[in-house]
Parts: C-alpha cells; sequence; structure tokens
C-alpha cells in the first residue's frame, strides 16, 4: 500500500483533491485528522505543510508526494520526480518598487531581497555573478520593501495582482513551478507496481485535458476532405449510417482548434456535429 504526502491546505490542495477524484479516488478528510484512507486504491493520505512533503518523501515517511515544483528545488533532496501534473501553475520571480530604475539583475548588487526560497535564490544570483545579501521570512513576503525591511523581493507570481497592490513590479522570472508527483528513490517492487497504476490514471486525466470528442453526419463522397481536416490519435472512426449514402464520424479535437475545425467541416457538408466532453483518455 502506498502512502501519499499531499498539502493539508492552500493552494495545490483542491487541485490534488480534484485529481484523486477524477482518478476514481475518494478521500474523506476529518478535521484534524493527519492521516486518512482512501477508496478505490490501495492508498493512505498524509496531510503535511508544503514544505514538509519533499523531506517526508525522502525520509521514507510517505513513498509519494504532490508539491510544488518549487518546494522539490528550494529543498534540493534526492527525490525521484515522477510526472509533472499541468496544475498550480506559477513562477517565482524578483521584484522591485514600481518607482526603481530597473538595469537588469546587477541592480541586485549589494541590495537586500527578502524571500521564502534562498537557495533558489542563490542559486540565480550565484549564476548572474551578484552579490545580494538574502533576508529569508515567511509570510507576507511583498509588504518587505513598504516596511524598510528589504529593497526588492524574490516570491511566488500567479496573476501579479499582489505585487500592483503593494507597489511592485516583476523584473526577473527566475523559476517556473507547477505540482509535481515524487518519490522516495528505491522504493520496493509492489509499492513501484501501485505507483505505476497511480501514474497511469493520472496520465489519462492529463492527456484527456483540453480535448473534446466530437460526433458528425457526412456525406461519403465527401469523407476523403473531412479525415483531411480532423487527423485523430490514429485516425478518425467511421461508422455507417442507415443512409446510403452517409456516414457518422467520430474524432478527438484539441479545444483551441474546435471551433475552426468545425467550420471547415461544415463547408465539406458535415451536419448534426455533437461535442462532448472528454474525461480520460486511455493510450
Amino acid at each position: 500500500m502506498l502512502r501519499i504526502a499531499i498539502q493539508a491546505k492552500g493552494r495545490l490542495n483542491e487541485e490534488t483533491m480534484a485529481l484523486l477524484t477524477d482518478a476514481g479516488i475518494r478521500v474523506v478528510a476529518g478535521k484534524r485528522k493527519l492521516m486518512t484512507q482512501a477508496i478505490g486504491f490501495p492508498m493512505e493520505v498524509l496531510y503535511l505543510r508544503d514544505d514538509d512533503i519533499p523531506q517526508a518523501v525522502y525520509m521514507g515517511v510517505a513513498d509519494v508526494g504532490i508539491v510544488g515544483l518549487n518546494e522539490v528545488a528550494e529543498k534540493e533532496l534526492p527525490v525521484v520526480e515522477e510526472m509533472r501534473l499541468g496544475f498550480g501553475i506559477c513562477r517565482i520571480s524578483l521584484a522591485v518598487p514600481r518607482e526603481v530604475d530597473y538595469s537588469g539583475a546587477v541592480w541586485f548588487e549589494g541590495r537586500r531581497v527578502a524571500t521564502s526560497y534562498p537557495h533558489i535564490l542563490q542559486n540565480f544570483f550565484k549564476a548572474n555573478g551578484v552579490n545580494a545579501e538574502i533576508h529569508e521570512i515567511a509570510g507576507s513576503v511583498e509588504i518587505a520593501p513598504l516596511v524598510g525591511m528589504a529593497d526588492g523581493i524574490f516570491d511566488i507570481v500567479s496573476s501579479g495582482g499582489t505585487l500592483v497592490q503593494n507597489g511592485l513590479r516583476e523584473v526577473e522570472q527566475v523559476f517556473r513551478s507547477e505540482a509535481v508527483l515524487i518519490a522516495t528513490a528505491g522504493l520496493d517492487d509492489d509499492k513501484r507496481r501501485e505507483l505505476e497504476k497511480l501514474k497511469f490514471r493520472f496520465r489519462s486525466i492529463i492527456d484527456s485535458k483540453g480535448l473534446k470528442y466530437v460526433l458528425m453526419n457526412l456525406p461519403k463522397n465527401r469523407l476523403d476532405e473531412a479525415i483531411a481536416l480532423l487527423p485523430g490519435m490514429r485516425s478518425p472512426t467511421i461508422l455507417p449510417l442507415a443512409e446510403e449514402d452517409w456516414c457518422s464520424l467520430h474524432v478527438v479535437i484539441n479545444e483551441h482548434e474546435l471551433w475552426e475545425k468545425i467550420e471547415r467541416l461544415k463547408v465539406v457538408g458535415a451536419e448534426g456535429i455533437l461535442v462532448l466532453p472528454l474525461e480520460n483518455m486511455i493510450r
């Protein structure tokens, strides 16, 4: 049985729980309960702070974990990155007061920067030959310049709204992050098999995102034109209709090109077009 560590609360918790639900895994979390048994998969769920998850996985307290890549990079522990999960996307950036005449990373030379990610920032400054003072604080990093604690900050940015509210502007995007599935190095064979089953479920959900299942009726004499427009995962599915000169064509289309494809299909005679959500795609 696997033990998975997930964030107890915060920005990744809801999306992690949604992923588990989509994968057919139900987790009922009780108040003040640190660990619970999953339903639908042989797994225990351990609730931790996000910055404790990499260490828990490294120590084998949890076999696997879902956490931001930024926390993995910050802790610099030898855990195995199994797969990226496509949510919790953000960046960690340097920001300065908006009135500053910023001239590049060299601007930070000799200045103080407040952050919760000192190791990632130190690596960036070292790579750029900058000698700055890194002041580590937990939480409310964005107010540090306002109260005179620092000249700039290094923090997570999603929309950038919090920076604007505090009179800051983003000047260097240093690290891009998203939720990742990590594992303890050297899992035994039984746990590795269970992990592969879990990854299979996750992958089918991730692969289906942004895809639509499209069905349409089409004159048989226009079939070649439609197929040229709509390559499927291998090729479109074609089924006969009761009306001899017509067929039904089924295909998976990327959401971003859906309407352009539908418009072109109508030109070649497609009718009765149905667009359906695609929950999972098993490759």
